[in-house]
């Protein structure tokens, strides 16, 4: 078994105002219900809850003191003030520049413009709640391992496989020995061949594919670094994660399912990890790099 110790989620400095509405799209879902309405309540009006006590706030939302306290603990704030502070910057920061007043539901009968315009600020979100909640002390530690591995494994399959490949080939393409897996039975088998120089990384939106959770289990005890890119840091595949990196949970609908979400901020994650290995690696990434484009540059030609 490996001596790895998985990093839990959370720790270090509370969540600046606005990572918040970030930080409960991401954790609601494992939230109890009675939690969820107050992160509900803190989201839906922050200048409104700011001006409340714990109690009031507790009042409000039909819940105990303990629970606001808790549920203010879970989204990164040492307690109700500090909680309330940030609920203040942030209705501060939306007054003096409110998002447009477009909503991400497309509906069947709507103009390709409208279609358009609402992805395209959906998607914009998508970007900066990733951006907001991203743990770069996580992402730092990541960036390290990748640097100096000797072998480069990601897990995905569907949307997020289509997001493997791409990290996959970036490092590949500066120089790392780097292969995606989204046959779960290959996966696992190539993961038995890990060890510690190694890194594998799971990419999963609900933290709970168990074809990708497998292969980073067996990847983890057999003393790899591990890496998962997820939408869940409370799920089952953080267990077998040393670092975790956490992307957006968006608002679906019928016509903008989860995959088109959680593929927009994960190659937002992905990216990050490429240019950081990429500044780290430079010069042997730079000289790869353009080999790569000179080796390619006559199919590029007219």
């Amino acid at each position: 078994m490996s001596s790895h110790v998985k990093k839990t989620f959370g720790g270090g400095a509370p969540p600046a105002p606005a990572a918040l509405a970030a930080k409960v799209r991401t954790l609601a879902p494992s939230m109890t219900r009675s939690m969820q309405r107050v992160a509900e309540a803190v989201a839906g009006d922050p200048a409104g809850c700011a001006a409340l006590t714990v109690t009031g706030l507790a009042e409000l939302t039909g819940t105990s003191e303990a629970t606001v306290v808790r549920t203010a603990r879970l989204l990164g704030y040492p307690g109700y003030r500090d909680l309330r502070l940030a609920l203040a910057g942030l209705a501060a920061q939306q007054q003096s520049g409110r998002a447009p007043a477009v909503t991400a539901d497309i509906a069947v009968d709507d103009p390709l413009a409208d279609v358009v315009a609402k992805l395209a600020y959906d998607e914009q979100q998508t970007l900066a709640d990733t951006a907001a909640a991203l743990d770069t002390v996580q992402l730092g530690a990541a960036v390290t391992a990748l640097a100096g591995a000797r072998r480069v494994d990601v897990y995905g399959v569907g949307a997020s496989g289509l997001v493997a490949q791409d990290l996959s080939q970036k490092l590949l393409r500066i120089g790392l020995i780097a292969h995606a897996h989204s046959d779960p039975h290959l996966a696992v088998t190539n993961a038995v061949q890990l060890a510690a120089k190694d890194v594998a990384i799971a990419i999963t939106h609900s933290g709970s594919t168990g074809d990708v959770i497998e292969p980073l289990r067996v990847a983890f005890e057999h003393g790899a670094t591990t890496i998962a890119v997820t939408g869940r840091p409370d799920g089952p595949v953080s267990q077998y994660a040393d670092h975790v990196l956490t992307t957006s949970t968006a608002r679906e609908s019928e016509l903008r399912p989860a995959a088109m979400s959680s593929r927009t901020s994960q190659l937002l994650v992905v990216d990050c990890l490429f240019v950081g290995v990429a500044q780290r690696t430079y010069e042997t990434a730079a000289p790869a790099l353009s080999a790569s484009y000179e080796a390619l540059a006559h199919r590029h030609r007219p």
